[in-house]
């Protein structure tokens, strides 16, 4: 994981457009984001109280 000032790579961020631990990090790969959501989804078995997050590409060509 890095900072997002970083020209490339990938973001997670809230479908609502909130902040949280989740929302803001960035990444080289979107597998190392990916990794991020599937532990958070994992964690909550079929509640309807939980946020939804997008894997958005930076700087797309």
């Amino acid at each position: 994981m890095s900072s997002c000032t970083e020209p490339s790579g990938y973001r997670i961020s809230r479908d609502d457009g909130a902040s949280d631990a989740i929302a803001g990090r960035c990444f080289a790969t979107y597998e190392e984001a990916y990794a991020v959501l599937e532990r958070y989804y994992a964690d909550l078995c079929c509640s309807d109280d939980r946020e939804y997050y997008r894997i958005e590409l930076l700087n797309p060509a």
